[in-house]
Formats: C-alpha cells, structure tokens, sequence
C-alpha cells in the first residue's frame, strides 16, 4: 500500500512576501557591505593605531584600547596650567560651530524665497528654477566662483569698493576676504548663498502650498494684517517644516565645510578654515593616522546624535501638529 505526499503549495502571499524580500535584497546586500561593514570596521579602528596601508601580513596595528579618546579629548598639565592634548582639535571644533552661524540665515532667506514664489504668477516657475540652479551645481565649482569673488587685486566685491571709494573720493583698498581674521565669515557668507535658493526653499514651498485657504479667509474677515497673517496661521502651519530643516541643517552644519575649506586655503590660513571633516581628512590621506581619523569621525556621531537629541527633545514642543 503506498501513500501518497501531498507537496506543500504557496499561497498568494507568501509569494508576494518571497518576492519582496528578493527585491530588497540588493538593497541589503549592499548597505551591509558599503554602509554598515564600513562602520563597524572604523568603531574597531578607533582604538588601535594603524598608521598607513601595507601590503605586509599581518599588518601594522597596534591595539591602544581608549589612548585615541583620552588623546582627542583628555587634558593634562603643563608648566602649571591645564591643556588639552590636542588643542587643534578644539581649536577646529570652534570653527565648525562658528561656521552653523549661517544657519538661522540661510533658513531664514529660504522661508523669504518661499513667500515671494509662492504666487499665482506668469513665469513664476522660471524663477523657481533660477533660484535653485546654484545647489544643482557642483560644490567644487561654487568654491572656485567664490574664490574669484574674493580676490583681493580683481574680485568682484573688492572692485565694488574701490569704485564706490573713488565715486566719493575715500581711499577704500577692499578686504583680504580669505585671510585668517575674515575667511570665516567668508565662508558663511558662500554656503549661505549656495543653499539659500535650494532643498530647504522647496521645502517650504510645499509647506506654503498645504495650508488651507479657509485659514485665512478666516483672519481677513477677522481684519488681521499681512504680518498678522503670517505669525498667527503660516508660522503655525510651517513649524513642522522648520523643525525638520533646523534637525538636518545643524546635523549638515557639524558635517559640512570641507569643500570651501580646501578651495579656499586648504583649511588656513593656520588652520582658520579648518573643520572637524577637513581634520578628519587630514589625519587619514594626509598623516595616514587611520586610527586617529576614526575616532574623530566617532566623536563627531556622538556630537550629531546628542545635538538632535536635543532638539527633538526641546525644539519639538514648539511645533504646531495639524
């Protein structure tokens, strides 16, 4: 007597879920091996000093536990006086975090483009494009413009100012703009400028456009004024918007200024442009301080993820959810 075995059939769904995780996998595959192994492999080079690429085996790593943090962040005393053990480190922190100074600004004149294109206008759509043209551009190009904008003997900015001197009979010579008391404020000025017309315009573009009308046809029969307007029904409505752009433009702002830095002056003049990226940069292909570099890029996560912390926990209450 032989029995038969019923064979196990797929219904439709677990066919559906089968083919959904086959489409997902290269997606997988490749943040395991391009994002999440990278990541992993740095945590580990953080707490050993490996100076260099060999084609020696095994290679040249020496495991020094948490002597890259002490050294990053530690202090000791010298001469009766507390120092750090490595002062560029904090010297080049400061500049990251005077650089975010153009952050309020560049949000600001985001949301000032974002009313004035937001109208039912002929040819509207032209200037939407114009304005974000710039952050389509390539960073390296922007720099190079700014750099020519700069230009002591024949920049733009400084030839304006010797005509308007000569126009009023002043001696005005123009500024060294890249030099190390003004290449800060240079460099906000540029990023400025370069993200002004771009995401965080369209983002509150579509913003402007979810509000409902209702609103205010509702505070014009109540005789609110144009600012009136603005600050009791736009503000309110776009809050969510700004709170998100202020979380990824401070995590953009500790990530940033590498690229102007180094079209600039190459992080100078003695280290006036330097950025926490550019230090990371140079302590891995310049100094080949892998290590080191690793556990700079680590602090700077610890740094990124405490700051959104932050704001998700204070900055949150002052959202208007709809």
């Amino acid at each position: 007597m032989t029995m038969k075995v019923k064979k196990a059939k797929l219904d439709k769904k677990q066919i559906e879920v089968i083919f959904a995780y086959l489409f997902l996998l290269p997606n997988l595959v490749g943040f395991l091996i391009f994002t999440l192994l990278p990541v992993f492999t740095s945590l580990l080079l953080s707490f050993v000093e490996y100076k260099g690429l060999s084609l020696s085996w095994p290679p040249n790593v020496n495991f020094v536990g948490l002597a890259n943090f002490i050294e990053l962040l530690g202090f000791n005393k010298e001469a009766g006086a507390i120092v750090a053990n490595d002062p560029l480190f904090w010297k080049y922190l400061w500049n990251t975090i005077f650089l975010m100074v153009g952050i309020p600004f560049s949000m600001a004149g985001a949301l000032i483009l974002a009313l004035l294109l937001n109208k039912k206008q002929k040819g509207i759509v032209v200037f939407r494009t114009i304005f974000f043209l710039p952050t389509m551009c390539q960073t390296v190009a922007v720099a190079l413009l700014w750099l020519w904008i700069y230009n002591y003997d024949y920049g733009i900015i400084n030839t304006f100012i010797r005509n308007l001197g000569d126009l009023f009979n002043l001696n005005l010579e123009g500024v060294h703009w890249l030099n190390a008391e003004w290449i800060k404020p240079s460099m906000i000025i540029a990023t400025t400028w370069t993200y002004l017309g771009g995401t965080n315009m369209i983002l509150y573009l579509a913003a402007l456009q979810n509000i409902p009308k209702a609103l205010y046809e509702a505070a014009e029969i109540d005789g609110a004024s144009s600012f009136q307007k603005f600050w009791a029904v736009t503000w309110p409505m776009i809050s969510p918007t700004t709170f998100f752009i202020a979380v990824m433009s401070v995590i953009g702002g500790f990530q940033g200024g590498f690229m102007f830095a180094y079209i600039f002056a190459k992080g100078g003049p003695h280290g006036a442009s330097t950025t926490l990226m550019y230090y990371i940069f140079e302590n891995f292909f310049t100094w080949h301080n892998f290590g080191y570099a690793c556990t700079i890029a680590w602090f700077m996560f610890v740094l990124i993820f405490g700051a959104t912390l932050i704001n998700w926990r204070y900055g949150g209450k002052l959202v208007h959810y709809t």
